[in-house]
């Protein structure tokens, strides 16, 4: 009897032993530093503690061995008031151990990606910038013209293509919205979409601030005297729908191709916005400047001359014409 119960007594010690150099295995494993030698951005894939366990293993940041991962699995049990683990794109430190790589998972903020759209780009030309976006997902319906709002957007991996393409368009329903009720009453411009698409042509023909009031004011007093727009840009809008510019000067023949979008064509403004404005283009339209002003022509310097009677107007071409022949390099 005394023998069995000091065979017992034995077997009892050795599985003590056992169980706690387990224990102490498990936590050695637990803390040790990890293999992976340099702090990395490792997108966590979605699927549970096997997926993120796989993502984590793939990337360099654990051993590949089944006991590692037999460990993490028991931690993340254990750790499981310390919250759920999320799938996402996140930073990890250099050789993180595997307390550091759950509390990440835990707790770590995800990477923002941010796209710009910048003023006066055309809906296919949005629809590019969507597609080419990195960490998106899915596909979208491409916008109408001039329903995103230019701004830049912040944004997660795995974030819809379409959920940020509907946010850029609520932008831009709120803030015509907002100038719209801030404006300055003119009959010209009845509804929000007149003046988001007189914004869009101001957008189109110059980058001076100062200037953008200036060319509303010219455009205005055209449809209040019933004269033809011709705007250069609406009519590379009507050839191409906004591709870009056409590479090449427009020629007569395409001021005289009839397009509804040909402003030395149609009277009145185009039947639709030509690009997507800023805000300084939308309250532009909204708040023109005062003056008489009929015609504008650039000036070789980045900005335009305006005239108010077409002989002024025609000695801003001949001294824009002078300027180009004596440089001619530019």
């Amino acid at each position: 009897m005394r023998r069995v119960l000091t065979g017992l007594g034995i077997v009892f010690l050795v599985l003590v032993l056992s169980g706690l150099a387990g224990v102490g295995y498990g936590a050695w494993v637990f803390t040790r530093p990890g293999p992976m030698p340099e702090a990395r951005v490792i997108v966590v894939a979605r699927g549970g503690e096997g997926r993120a366990f796989a993502s984590l293993r793939d990337a360099g940041v654990f051993f590949g061995d089944s006991c590692t991962h037999a460990i993490f699995r028991i931690a993340v049990h254990l750790t499981r008031p310390d919250g759920a683990l999320h799938a996402a794109e996140l930073s990890f430190p250099a050789h993180a151990s595997m307390q550091q790589v759950l509390f990440v998972l835990r707790h770590g903020k995800p990477i923002i990606h941010r796209l710009t759209i910048p003023e006066g780009r055309s809906s296919l030309q949005i629809a590019a910038l969507l597609n080419d976006a990195p960490a998106l997902e899915g596909t979208f319906i491409p916008p109408a013209e001039g329903d995103v709002m230019p701004l830049t957007y912040d944004y997660e991996w795995g974030m819809a293509r379409q959920a940020l393409l509907d946010r850029m368009q609520r932008a831009m329903t709120r803030t015509l919205a907002r100038v719209w009720d801030g404006r300055q009453p003119d009959p010209a411009i009845p509804d929000p979409r007149t003046l988001l698409i007189l914004a869009s042509m101001i957008e189109r023909e110059t980058a001076v601030a100062q200037e953008r009031p200036m060319v509303a004011r010219v455009f205005l007093n055209r449809l209040h005297q019933g004269m033809r727009l011709q705007s250069d840009p609406s009519v590379v809008y009507g050839l191409n729908q906004g591709a870009g510019p056409l590479g090449h000067a427009l020629s007569r023949a395409d001021l005289t191709t009839p397009t509804p979008y040909n402003t030395y064509v149609i009277p009145g403004l185009p039947p639709g916005p030509i690009c997507s404005p800023g805000l300084a283009s939308l309250e532009a339209a909204a708040h023109p400047a005062e003056g008489d002003m009929l015609y504008f022509v650039a000036n070789g310097g980045g900005g335009h001359d305006f005239a108010a009677s077409l002989g002024e107007h025609n000695r801003h071409v001949s001294a824009f014409r002078a300027r180009q022949a004596a440089q001619p390099e530019r």
